[in-house]
């Protein structure tokens, strides 16, 4: 469970750094109110670079993206309630990102950008629209990207949180059930339950003797008033 765990944030940070480092140029097109030629441009330089990287840091994306989903996805098939709900809305947002990066983000790397774009040499040509539109679309790509593995890492945190709660109260059980045990097997506490066993026992015994002195009582003074004959000496010993 623990390197299921660790393989998620690990994954995870390792993208989120990757998208953290297009901040420098989409933070000249998406984060301003107003935004010039001249970031479009810088922001457009910096795509062209990026998507001329060897198509081997590609596969190293995608590799360590693919441990993530498939330590999400062993840990939602243990089936445990808290796994099912907490990777399975971390798997999730790892689908949301993997749709948005493959049917947006890489499209426009591989049309737009590929081809080489020296920002210096066309500064008095105007950029077209197929460069302008491309280059902020991008931008908010990259931000639904990080937004969403940002969830996955709260929501690692907070398994991280419930797991942490529910085995304090699996402790405090346990501590009370060998306290109350503990007070149970005490010298006093057999004392008193013994001497409760003793007064529930007596309590019948008292009553049936206070009967039988009640109907004796009865019988002889219903022979002294003769309404009865009297009994015998040895059936009165006996009673």
């Amino acid at each position: 469970m623990g390197l299921r765990v660790a393989a998620v944030i690990v994954s995870t940070s390792f993208l989120l750094g990757i998208l953290f480092t297009h901040w420098i140029a989409d933070s000249r097109t998406l984060w301003q109110a107003t935004f010039t030629e001249a970031d479009i441009r810088a922001a457009a330089a910096y795509y062209s670079i990026f998507a001329s990287l060897p198509v081997s840091m590609a596969w190293v994306m995608i590799g360590i993206a693919s441990i993530g989903a498939a330590a999400l996805w062993a840990s939602l098939n243990d089936g445990n309630t808290g796994n099912i709900m907490f990777d399975g809305a971390s798997l999730f947002l790892y689908g949301c990102t993997f749709a948005v990066y493959g049917w947006s983000v890489v499209p426009s790397l591989n049309e737009v950008f590929k081809k080489p774009f020296i920002p210096s040499d066309l500064v008095e040509v105007p950029l077209s629209e197929s460069v302008k539109q491309p280059t902020i679309d991008l931008a908010s790509s990259h931000l639904v990207c990080s937004v969403a593995l940002t969830g996955v890492l709260v929501l690692q945190a907070g398994r991280w949180w419930a797991e942490g709660e529910e085995k304090f109260e699996a402790e405090e059980e346990e501590r009370n059930y060998r306290r109350s045990l503990r007070l149970d097997s005490s010298p006093r506490r057999r004392r008193t339950v013994e001497s409760d066993t003793e007064e529930d026992h007596s309590v019948p015994t008292t009553r049936s003797n206070g009967l039988r002195k009640s109907i004796s009582s009865r019988r002889n003074k219903e022979e002294r008033n003769g309404k009865i004959p009297p009994t015998s000496s040895r059936y009165r010993k006996l009673s």
